[in-house]
């Protein structure tokens, strides 16, 4: 795409809100722009970054033999009285009236829904399980929120829902999810632990979380420093030096932010709302269900939170909203901008998602901005473009280099694979 085409509203100063450095970046990349608290418009450039998120979820997901659906956002409160939650959930849930009196929640997650759906379905075993998911845009009425996209009134969310004939069943597809999890967050290129975890308001038998580690982040891991062994501090209140649970090695703190969430549900919900089945026995009996979760747009957040320098950001190749950036110090001059073009094709013929910077603006401004957006490969053609010679730079690593044209485009392919 040429950037003289793309939306990218960048700020030059540092929003006063802005506490964390995801959230500073994004709003001066011109990522996203706050429309009231805790909500937030996703520009273009955001656009690009989720969908990448949502690809990597739904091959991982579909893997696993994940169905795709789309459920309501609107819930009719008898569904939520159902399961106790209308009044469990309390003043965090979203609730509204239509025009004839009726009750509704704003969906922040959809037991209910899907536990109807299912339960008017399935009358046998022979039906289990099903396994399905969606990504949806999810209401929660945060009584602060925060930390830009950590925490926030409105986010995207991918919830899944498995329901299955007996304890056994669910064990499987739990260990299914928590290995696409790993898959997803370490596609992503998050550095990240899952940790046993409080069930909190989705209640069930037990829960895990995958925590993306970051100073800023709201919960505090209790770890071995020796093993496998991870909590939420919640779960195990561990001091820095506690021998670990496991036996092996003493326990170790750091902060992290949930981006991922697991559940055992048993049959919470299914009981609540007679969601049963007959069994081989030819006996009624509730369906056992698990719920999972990714914090899409969190993804996002924590990627820039743990990938930037002072600068800008430093997208990890795999969520960058382009691979390349090419730049043409000046489009008025005839060699540079042929140069700059040819080189856009060609990279896009390629399969590569490239931005030309094709703006009549001053050099100084188009590099900080590049390094500001922080695509992996930035290619600047400049004073040598009639001698068939750019600079490359990348990203990451801050390193520069001159490459003749006839080899740029083997250069790329091996710094984006």
């Amino acid at each position: 795409m040429k950037q003289s085409e793309l939306f990218i509203p960048t700020l030059k100063e540092v929003p006063r809100e802005a506490e964390i450095d995801s959230h500073r970046y994004l709003l001066r990349a011109g990522f996203i722009r706050q429309v009231a608290a805790g909500i937030y418009s996703y520009l273009p450039l955001a656009k690009r970054v989720l969908n990448k998120v949502e690809t990597i979820v739904r091959e991982e997901l579909e893997a696993i033999g994940s169905n795709e659906l789309f459920l309501p956002v609107l819930h009719p409160k008898e569904l939520w009285e159902q399961t106790g939650r209308w009044d469990v959930y309390g003043s965090e849930l979203m609730r509204m009236e239509d025009r004839h009196g009726r009750q509704f929640a704003m969906g922040p997650t959809h037991e209910e829904v899907i536990t109807q759906i299912v339960g008017d379905y399935v009358d046998s075993y022979k039906k289990l399980p099903i396994n399905v998911f969606q990504i949806q845009t999810k209401f929660r009425d945060e009584a602060r929120p925060r930390f830009g996209l950590m925490r926030g009134r409105e986010f995207t969310m991918k919830d899944a829902y498995t329901f299955h004939a007996d304890e056994a069943c669910l064990d499987n597809a739990y260990q299914d999810f928590v290995q696409a999890y790993t898959n997803i967050f370490t596609r992503c290129g998050l550095s990240f632990r899952m940790v046993e975890a409080d069930s909190g308001q989705i209640g069930g038998t037990g829960s895990a979380e995958f925590m993306a580690l970051a100073d800023i982040g709201e919960d505090t891991i209790v770890y071995s420093n020796n093993s496998d062994f991870a909590s939420n501090i919640e779960v195990h209140d561990l001091e820095v030096g506690a021998p670990s649970p496991d036996g092996k090695g003493t326990i170790e703190h750091a902060k992290g932010i949930e981006v991922g969430h697991v559940f055992k549900l048993g049959t919470k919900y299914s009981e609540a709302m007679a969601a049963t089945f007959l069994n081989t026995n030819g006996k009624p009996q509730p369906m056992e269900m698990g719920c999972y979760g990714i914090g899409v747009s969190r993804v996002m957040m924590a990627a820039v939170e743990q990938n930037n320098d002072e600068d800008g950001i430093i997208w990890p190749k795999a969520l960058a909203p382009f691979d390349v950036h090419v730049i043409a110090v000046d489009m008025k001059n005839n060699d540079q901008s042929a140069v700059a073009i040819e080189i856009y094709e060609k990279l896009q013929a390629t399969g590569l998602d490239v931005l030309l910077d094709d703006r009549v603006e001053r050099p100084g401004v188009k590099f900080s901005e590049s390094d500001l957006i922080g695509l992996p490969i930035r290619v600047t053609v400049g004073r040598r473009a009639a001698e068939g010679i750019v600079e490359v730079k990348v990203r990451q690593t801050g390193e520069t280099f001159e490459v003749n044209l006839a080899d740029l485009e083997n250069k790329i392919q091996e710094l984006v694979s």
